[in-house]
């Protein structure tokens, strides 16, 4: 079990890691969330031992080790940018932890040929990594890792160089083999698809503040603020000041939207509220869908979806939609949205939510 007790990082007048508590058990997949310079890679580092926090402590399994080398703890590490030894072979990198800890030929030619096969290194383990292209090498930096048979795991954006084939399936494959190892298994991303594909256990991230932690899908769900539930959306989150009053939500004195069940609880006054992309849609999916008259802004067609950006009384919202929808800038438009994803927050950021209906 990793443990961080009130640990903070201030580098000059920097604060990098702001005090943070986290228990991570062995075992478990834990991503860390949060856009570039969120303090993924800094928070890291703390539980690498590659750094020292200012203030707080860094356990493992009940034992502080705070201020303890990263050589002398049994730590494992891939970065997005692949490190490996240029005058090895892949065989020879994936190997080499192996052969710092003594292990046996035979041990170590199963394990190699294990991990290669797994990464679909098999047919390049006599070559060195300048012979290899940029996704082989992050490979052979993923199998060192593998076979290190680590304690702890720290994976930062690890596969944001693969191809998208072999991405998806490192993220189903990767969770289980470290869950098998008894690791704790530490993987950063900046892609809120990214942590809900994997799964496991979610921290959000922002400007080195944990916002929140537990279940991924839970963390999705029900975010606790404001700012965790933006830091858990792409496209990034739609939101709208409105008024509750009775069992309506109104924006600029006009009745909008009937209050869903789960915002029963909500008190009147002024809320944000707040929903996903993909709950907005050009034809109702549910008796909770509320008509919103709308402006078309730009229509962008990325393959087999489209993001049309609307602009609903000065507020500018994306709606995520299936299949090609070219519609016209300038154009008015009515869209629906699906009241039973609504999400509602007070003045202070913080959820009013009694639960949410989902996805």
């Amino acid at each position: 079990m990793l443990e961080l007790r009130n640990v903070e990082k201030v580098v000059g007048e920097e604060v990098h890691i702001r005090p943070t508590n986290l228990v991570l058990e062995r075992g478990t997949l834990n991503v860390l969330l949060g856009p570039t310079l969120s303090g993924k890679t800094s928070l890291m580092r703390l539980m690498a031992g590659l750094d020292v926090p200012t203030s707080g402590s860094v356990h493992f399994d009940g034992k502080e080790v705070t201020g303890v080398r990263v050589q002398d703890r049994n730590v494992a590490m891939v970065y997005q940018q692949f490190i490996n030894y240029p005058a090895m072979t892949v065989y020879e990198n994936i190997a080499s932890p192996m052969r710092i800890a003594g292990k046996d030929k035979a041990t170590i030619e199963r394990e190699v040929r294990k991990a290669a096969g797994l990464l679909k290194l098999t047919p390049y383990l006599g070559r060195t990594p300048l012979n290899l292209s940029g996704g082989q090498q992050q490979r052979t930096a993923l199998a060192r890792a593998l076979v290190k048979n680590a304690s702890l795991v720290l994976l930062d954006e690890p596969l944001a160089n693969l191809d998208y084939k072999l991405r998806e399936e490192l993220r189903e494959e990767l969770p289980r083999i470290f869950a098998q190892s008894g690791a704790v298994f530490v993987y950063a991303t900046t892609e809120p698809t990214e942590a809900l594909l994997l799964g496991g256990r979610t921290a959000t991230l922002s400007e080195g503040r944990v916002t929140q932690y537990g279940e991924t899908i839970d963390v999705y769900r029900r975010p606790g603020d404001l700012l965790t539930a933006r830091t858990f959306a792409d496209p990034p989150l739609n939101t709208v000041a409105m008024t509750k009053k009775g069992q309506v939500l109104h924006v600029d004195g006009e009745q909008a939207i009937p209050l869903p069940p789960h915002l029963g609880a909500v008190p009147d006054g002024e809320v944000t509220i707040a929903f996903h992309p993909h709950h907005l849609s050009v034809h109702p999916v549910s008796d909770a869908s509320a008509m919103i008259p709308v402006k078309v802004l730009v229509s962008e067609i990325a393959g087999s979806e489209s993001f049309v950006h609307v602009d609903y009384r000065g507020n500018r919202w994306v709606m995520l939609q299936h299949g090609v929808h070219d519609v016209e800038a300038d154009s008015s438009m009515d869209v629906f949205l699906d009241s039973r994803h609504l999400m509602a927050f007070n003045a202070d950021g913080h959820s009013l939510n009694m639960s949410s209906g989902g996805v």
